[in-house]
């Protein structure tokens, strides 16, 4: 087992003065008081769950010293101390998070659980903050490093600011591309793959990303051993190491207890990656964790008696208070006065927040007792609605939520009686359901005047003879016109740059715009996502490709934990409107045909999925985002880049709108719905329906996130009173959706005249092969084949 710190070795100068070394020292201890007083109120119910970053408050002060206005951190979910250090938290605040008060809690609006951190960078208005003059904390998520890939995408937003001269006026965003992206983690995430394809991208990038690894030994109860080869990160990645032509990143090593030592060598690591843009690891050695990895179990289940012994000896603040009083800088009494200052804060703090937060929770009580108290008087006879509401005071620290489960039982025990207390407890009913869908329910999607669904449309136009270009032609004239439109537009993927893409939609781009404007990346799609993001928070519009839709899978977490849910889980705060290219349906063989859309339609709520039928539509809805500060998932039409259509010549102007559907043909005996490629199939097996007489009305319903908001579909049904959905997702996947949408919703059911009937493909992935492919997915005659068996049913 390493040896703890030897206090009498001769120590490094330190730049800090006296008075901002005692204010640290105050600081850990107030973090490290924190964290205790986070167990005691779990334990005695006044709250759910708590993390805490004990053990790691001397590093995190020494972070706290690097960072600069400006900066970004992408934490995880042990930064107390960081943000304490740094002015963005407060005992109270740190409480009023911990119990949950959406009032209150300044980082989430209750949303999240303690130590999820995240502040303002857009305001009320959807705005964006001026970064340059605030600290900037990326929202914090729970996937152990499912931040990371983010991080990298802030990092690089640094680089294109440096690269580009016409950022260098009047930006809000950044001084010259100077800001560094921190990011920290738990030593056993670095375990996960999204943490070494994002260290194998900063340093094939060389962008200003600090990455720090707290390592405590454990991953929960699994010490390193068993998580990392060597049992050091750092020896791991040795082969990153920074060579003599400046290629791969900076490795350091520090002892979590050595405050000295800390402050010194991250501040100057950190100044190098601010100046030369190369990314560096600081591998945080022994660290340690005195109260457990959370409130859900003890520490002392998996640690040896020895291992607890050692972490008490080199406990970083213990070592911190050596090191003050042999360097004279304070005595132990005046460290002890400290330390109980700092107790005394943390107690008034938890105090102060308990008692705003069941402040108004008791008042609610009280305002519900009430209206019992009027209830009980006009119905003195009903015992059980009386037995029901005397319930009310078994309730121990009762929060809304919980009082409103109480109120709905009451009215449903006296649901057929009729009073005037009813009435109003109807409407307390009402307000605070209400109150808590307004907490709750909001900044899923931009409610600013640029939410996606607000950007009005406009028509798409043709000159007299516009040419008629293949797909993939139509998206590369459409491509160099946005580039040279929006300065701060990127292009990235695989094989994007220097190919222009596998079917050539920026063929001949990276060559007239510059390889920083249009670029390759690495197969690395968790991190091609994160770029994403992480360039989009920054006021950058970056457009992603993921190359196949099947590859989607790569990428799942960051989009479904992290884009996704960005908005909604900052309260509003934050955003990151990156767009997300990729192509999927007709094609064949298993991964490069998957339309996997009930599976997006299930995770990806918060992000627009958009389904255009041809590539002209592609560019209306590309508009659409770049037009808006909402999120999009692109899906193009893979076998559409060779077909034919017209060139518009607004190219770079009209919009399609969100969440309106197109009727493509008008018919009066079914209601056809679909999307994508499927439309092309439709429209064939109608052709061969109307041979027979049957009017089929074929609706594109052009974007599934957000569905048919003006319930165009629910007036088709209603004329034709038949309705069937196709697309080629696997059985009970988009259809079902659809269906969902437009017969409960909607409210279609009751103008049905035949069951509604669903047309997708086959339960297992595309076969490879014309045979294959034709009895994987719908094709025209299973088209004509279930409209005609529709149509046969009723009589026709």
């Amino acid at each position: 087992m390493t040896q703890g710190p030897n206090q009498k070795q001769t120590l490094p100068n330190i730049s800090l003065s006296k008075k901002q070394i005692l204010k640290d020292y105050k600081t850990a201890c107030l973090s490290r008081e924190l964290s205790g007083l986070v167990r005691k109120e779990v334990l005695n119910g006044r709250a759910k769950f708590g993390s805490g970053g004990a053990g790691k408050e001397i590093p995190q002060l020494a972070l706290a010293h690097a960072f600069r206005m400006g900066d970004f951190h992408s934490p995880y979910y042990r930064e107390q101390t960081f943000l304490l250090s740094r002015g963005l938290l407060t005992p109270q605040s740190y409480f009023s998070f911990l119990y949950g008060d959406a009032e209150n809690d300044p980082f989430t609006g209750g949303r999240q659980m303690n130590n999820c951190y995240s502040n303002a960078f857009i305001d009320k208005n959807g705005r964006d903050n001026i970064h340059l003059h605030q600290d900037n904390i990326a929202s914090v998520i729970s996937p152990v490093a499912g931040h990371v890939g983010r991080a990298l995408g802030i990092a690089l937003a640094s680089k294109k600011y440096r690269e580009a001269p016409i950022f260098r006026q009047n930006n809000i965003y950044s001084q010259n591309g100077n800001e560094v992206s921190f990011c920290s983690i738990g030593d056993a995430s670095t375990s996960e793959g999204a943490f070494f394809e994002t260290i194998n991208a900063a340093a094939v990038m060389q962008v200003p990303l600090a990455m720090f690894v707290w390592d405590d030994g454990y991953g929960i109860s699994v010490p390193t051993k068993y998580q990392t080869a060597k049992g050091s990160i750092s020896e791991v990645l040795e082969g990153f190491r920074r060579n003599e032509i400046g290629e791969g990143m900076d490795i350091y090593q520090f002892k979590a207890w050595d405050y000295p030592a800390l402050v010194e060598g991250i501040r100057k690591g950190v100044e190098k990656i601010r100046h030369s843009h190369m990314p560096a690891l600081f591998h945080i050695q022994e660290c340690t964790q005195p109260f457990g990895h959370s409130t859900s179990g003890s520490h002392e289940r998996y640690k040896s008696v020895e291992r607890l012994a050692w972490e008490a000896e080199v406990d970083g603040i213990k070592s911190m208070e050596s090191w003050i009083i042999s360097s004279g800088i304070a005595t132990a009494e005046e460290l002890q006065k400290t330390n109980a200052a700092a107790r005394e804060e943390a107690t008034l703090g938890r105090d102060k927040a308990w008692e705003v937060f069941q402040g108004k929770n008791e008042q609610l009580k009280q305002e519900l007792a009430a209206i019992y108290r009027k209830l009980e008087f006009e119905h003195p006879l009903e015992d059980a609605l009386g037995r029901k509401m005397h319930s009310l005071n078994s309730l121990i620290n009762p929060v809304m939520s919980h009082l409103l489960d109480h109120a709905l039982q009451v009215k449903f025990a006296g649901i057929k009686l009729e009073s005037e207390s009813l009435k109003n407890l109807d409407e307390w009913i009402s307000e605070k359901e209400s109150i808590l869908a307004q907490r709750y329910h909001t900044h899923l999607y931009s409610e600013s005047e640029k939410a996606a669904v607000k950007v009005k449309a406009v028509p798409v136009r043709y000159a007299p003879k516009a040419p008629e270009l293949n797909g993939s032609e139509i998206l590369n004239a459409y491509f160099d016109e946005i580039l040279a439109k929006y300065p701060n537009l990127f292009a990235f993927g695989e094989d994007v740059g220097h190919i222009g893409d596998v079917n050539q939609a920026f063929k001949g781009l990276q060559e007239k715009y510059g390889e920083e404007r249009v670029f390759d990346t690495g197969i690395r799609e968790w991190t091609i996502v994160g770029q994403a993001q992480g360039m989009s928070m920054r006021g950058l519009r970056p457009i992603a490709e993921l190359q196949y839709l099947d590859y989607l899978a790569y990428a799942f977490s960051p989009l479904t934990d992290d884009l996704a849910t960005l908005r909604y889980r900052s309260n509003g705060q934050q955003m990151a409107p990156a767009i997300i290219r990729t192509r999927g349906h007709r094609l064949e063989g298993i991964w490069h045909s998957g339309s996997p859309i009930g599976m997006l339609l299930g995770s990806m709520r918060g992000i627009h999925v958009l389904v255009p039928r041809n590539m002209v539509q592609a560019a209306g809805m590309y508009n659409t985002l770049l037009a808006s500060d909402d999120p999009g998932l692109m899906i193009e039409c893979l076998n559409g880049y060779r077909l034919k259509e017209r060139l518009p010549a607004n190219l770079a102007e009209f919009r399609v709108p969100f969440g309106q559907v197109e009727v493509l043909q008008e018919g009066e005996d079914i209601t056809l719905v679909t999307y994508g490629s499927c439309v092309r199939i439709a429209q064939a097996g109608i052709k061969m329906l109307e041979e027979h007489g049957i009017s089929v009305e074929l609706i594109d319903v052009q974007t599934l996130l957000p569905f048919d908001l003006n319930h165009d579909i629910l007036q088709s049904l209603k004329k034709t009173n038949r309705i069937l959905f196709l697309d080629e997702d696997v059985p009970g996947g988009a259809t079902a959706f659809m269906m969902q949408e437009v017969l409960e919703k909607q409210g279609g059911y009751q103008y049905l005249d035949s069951p509604p009937t669903t047309l997708s493909a086959a339960e297992h992935r595309p076969a490879f092969g014309d045979d294959g492919n034709y009895i994987s997915k719908p094709n025209a005659n299973d088209v004509f084949r279930a409209v005609w068996e529709m149509m046969e049913e009723s009589g026709f």
